[in-house]
């Protein structure tokens, strides 16, 4: 489904300004990624030197929104490339006067630029575009060049958490994280009809379970 345009789009967009990372991507071939370099500062984000997570594909943030909330002592970063859905994911914060969440508009290939090296402690990857065709394969925020800057980027010990209602995605993510140095744990095929506790629900699972479909969840953490 397309995305509808937002009403006054360049004013809310304005109104949450304070809530969004300000970047400037540089001017570069993206396989000389390693050439260029310009690390955000968390400590200056935050106003504090707590652990970092990431959501990558927040949508309009509701799982970030309520993660922040029951964690007030953590900081997470939501990350969505969709102009307009991101605008209204920073009006939700906005709303609730939460102070420790921050989103950024970027596509996950630039997170290497911006991101340093073991900074986050966590990334969750929540209904992220499923890409079921083979030829779109390497779209998909679990396919091993993804992998790879997650890999990077993640601290010692950091944990990825995926939530999809795509079999498709499920099983080709389960065969590239154990195929590129990752460990499976708290594997579901139905979280809702687990024992599974702290579960935070998003927009789309919330659709998706109405529907009696099943959630897909996995913990991946990267093998010593």
């Amino acid at each position: 489904m397309r995305q509808r345009k937002l009403r006054n789009r360049i004013a809310r967009r304005e109104n949450c300004e304070n809530l969004r990372i300000p970047y400037e991507i540089p001017s570069f071939d993206l396989r000389q990624i390693d050439l260029s370099r310009s690390y955000f500062d968390f400590e200056e984000i935050f106003g504090n030197t707590n652990p970092v997570y990431m959501e990558i594909g927040c949508g309009k943030g509701q799982f970030a929104t309520e993660f922040a909330k029951k964690n007030p002592d953590v900081n997470i970063i939501g990350v969505e490339c969709v102009k307009d859905v991101l605008i209204q994911a920073c009006e939700k914060t906005q709303q609730q006067n939460i102070s420790n969440i921050r989103y950024l508009e970027m596509k996950a290939e630039y997170l290497p630029i911006f991101i340093k090296e073991k900074s986050v402690a966590g990334i969750f990857l929540n209904f992220s575009t499923p890409f079921p065709k083979k030829s779109h394969a390497k779209h998909r925020l679990t396919s091993p060049d993804f992998l790879n800057i997650y890999k990077k980027i993640l601290c010692d010990g950091g944990v990825i958490e995926q939530k999809t209602d795509s079999q498709v995605l499920f099983e080709s993510s389960i065969e590239n994280f154990s195929q590129n140095g990752f460990e499976l744990y708290n594997i579901s095929l139905d979280l809702h009809k687990s024992n599974f506790e702290g579960n935070i629900v998003t927009e789309y699972e919330q659709r998706f379970v109405e529907q009696g479909l099943p959630i897909y969840r996995l913990e991946a953490k990267l093998k010593k």
